[in-house]
């Protein structure tokens, strides 16, 4: 197959263990898209939390992508177009902070490139903050405070809670919420209908693709609907085990070079 376009997933996926990019996966990168391929970055990571990696990789020069939020936003890093891009209804907001309240959960959003907490910041909020390299304030009215579109809201919390949180929000907003976790200690709260593979799909339609052109790395939960989409869907070696179940491929994992061996076996061919 012309595979076209190579979507990678960030953390567990492009970036090894101690959240790095290896030099031989970056050269490869860089090279690809010297060639003439797309490559686009999609994270659950909100945007300014991308962007660093986008920098390193040189997104900005060859007019490639950055897809944030698990899809809610997507844009060309070279113009800063927003290609696309989902907001949580407003409406819900209040009615989400009263349930992370009640149930002793966290809750944030993202503003600009700071992280916004409704509730007072515990060790998972800190981890987000130190994955994205962006700070994190705690605002005393969450509901008042956020008059602005957010793409997403995340509730963090202990995983026994937010096992339990997670089935009780499906059945109440069901219909108008996505809602999963992406890691134990994380809940995501998206708009309906939003996923990594929909917004790649508007992309590829943008750009005279299709679907068949696409390589999907990725090792989470939330890459089992861009990695079902591909051409051909990749799981790294580390991935959940429901990941391997819904790709066509298992590469190396993220500590041993897994990116970079896709990219020589299935676009460069010279494995």
């Amino acid at each position: 197959m012309d595979y076209q376009m190579l979507v990678l997933d960030i953390d567990g996926t492009l970036t090894n263990s101690k959240k790095e990019i290896t030099a031989e996966t970056k050269e490869a990168i860089l090279d690809i898209q010297e060639k003439g391929y797309k490559v686009v970055l999609a994270s659950g990571r909100p945007t300014p939390g991308i962007e660093k990696i986008a920098k390193e990789l040189e997104l900005e020069k060859y007019g490639n992508y950055i897809l944030s939020f698990n899809g809610a936003k997507i844009i060309n890093c070279a113009t800063q177009e927003v290609i696309y891009q989902k907001v949580l209804p407003n409406t819900v907001l209040p009615l989400l902070y009263k349930e992370a309240v009640e149930n002793g959960v966290g809750i944030i959003t993202y503003e600009g490139d700071c992280i916004i907490a409704g509730t007072p910041i515990d060790s998972y909020m800190e981890t987000e903050s130190r994955i994205n390299g962006i700070p994190i304030r705690q605002v005393e009215n969450f509901p008042e405070y956020v008059t602005f579109d957010v793409n997403k809201c995340l509730m963090t919390g202990e995983p026994e809670k937010l096992e339990k949180l997670e089935i009780k929000l499906k059945e109440k907003f069901n219909g108008s919420l996505n809602i999963y976790r992406s890691e134990p200690f994380f809940l995501e709260l998206m708009p309906q209908n939003i996923d990594k593979a929909q917004t790649l799909l508007k992309l590829l339609s943008s750009l005279g693709l299709t679907s068949e052109q696409m390589i999907c790395c990725g090792d989470g939960f939330n890459d089992i609907s861009m990695i079902e989409c591909a051409g051909l869907g990749v799981a790294m070696e580390n991935a959940q085990d429901l990941v391997k179940a819904a790709c066509d491929y298992i590469t190396l994992s993220n500590d041993d070079n897994g990116i970079l061996h896709v990219i020589h076996k299935f676009i460069l061919k010279d494995i």
